[in-house]
């Protein structure tokens, strides 16, 4: 049943399923959006939007700053704990992500959400470090053939590069996210064998990483593969400091999202409206959308902090400003009900 958001004070049920609404009067949701409670799930989650960075690097059209700024200054409003704000790389090689600098610096910051970016090296890290980031990011690979394409080395050679980057986050008392990518599936070496992504995901954790987020980078992954991963890499990584990444290419995000929250992880990143792909996996649909991940979230009872109806305008936001149409499921049918 579609979510609804009443609109008038005048207009007292949902207009597809006539049901009341229930809420404050400025965003209503109607009855029909039950909360239900799902025995061995986090009661919490934190939910990491990684649209403004992971969602808009692969857009060919240059987003102005002004727009990217604005952009998480509405997602800050919304209740987000964590928000990956841009990429510290060469412009060269991320041409989208070149205004980093100005954009870290013309953000109103909420006090209560974490400001990450992406630092694949020392220098990125000193640029970051400039900008007041709370926390950095690094990126490996469970592929080999990956790994060279994306960042033109071996997974042994990205891990010796990353060292310079977490020793100088350990000295600035700067926290050091992690992430695997292809941990389900590489465009290039087809499957990956979970043990090679817990091996990559113990040797980020010894680096000094406090959370490793799994990347399913193509959209390839379904919940039993999720599960038998995730099984593997708890052999060597606690569920507390696990995150999962999920591409919806063949529409299993959500399904593999809910069966990781069986497994007992707690952490899900996601990107407002669905932006985003991956430029180095040919085919790869954008990330899970943050609307459809909370409206799952909130359906099963689990907190967020997170005000959904403010999360769909920041979505409608941002895809009016690049011009195309949302690629959250959520946001269509609250726009379509309303």
């Amino acid at each position: 049943m579609a979510v609804c958001i009443r609109r008038s004070t005048l207009f007292r049920l949902c207009r597809r399923c006539r049901s009341p609404f229930v809420g404050s009067l400025s965003s209503q949701i109607c009855r029909s959006y039950a909360q239900v409670a799902v025995a061995g799930l986090p009661s919490f989650v934190k939910v990491v939007e990684v649209g403004p960075r992971d969602g808009l690097q692969n857009e060919k059209t240059i987003v102005p700053a002004e727009t990217k700024i604005e952009f998480i200054n509405k997602l800050s409003s919304t209740g987000l704990s964590v928000i990956e704000v841009t990429s510290f790389v060469s412009p060269k090689w991320v041409p989208q992500m070149g205004d980093h600098m100005e954009v870290m610096k013309g953000i109103e910051k909420n006090p209560n959400t974490t400001y990450t970016v992406l630092t694949p090296n020392l220098k990125g890290f000193q640029g970051a470090l400039q900008t007041g980031a709370d926390e950095v990011a690094i990126f490996g690979a469970a592929s080999e053939t990956f790994s060279k394409k994306n960042i033109n080395c071996s997974i042994a050679e990205s891990l010796k590069r990353f060292e310079a980057v977490t020793q100088a986050a350990k000295e600035a008392n700067i926290p050091v996210r992690g992430y695997v990518s292809c941990v389900l599936g590489c465009p290039y070496e087809g499957d990956i064998q979970p043990e090679k992504v817990a091996e990559v995901s113990k040797s980020l954790i010894d680096l000094g990483c406090y959370e490793i987020s799994l990347g399913d980078t193509i959209g390839v992954g379904t919940p039993g593969a999720m599960r038998r991963l995730i099984s593997t890499v708890l052999n060597y990584v606690p569920k507390e400091r696990l995150a999962v990444h999920c591409h919806d290419t063949y529409g299993q995000a959500l399904a593999n999202i809910f069966a990781a929250l069986q497994m007992g992880v707690s952490v899900v990143d996601s990107s407002v409206s669905g932006l985003g792909g991956c430029p180095y996996a040919r085919g790869a649909s954008g990330n899970v959308s943050t609307e459809d991940v909370v409206y799952l979230l909130h359906g099963l009872a689990i907190k967020t902090g997170i005000d959904l109806p403010k999360l769909v305008a920041a979505g409608q936001f941002i895809s009016n400003a690049i011009g195309r149409p949302t690629g959250s499921r959520v946001n269509q049918a609250m726009s379509s009900c309303a």
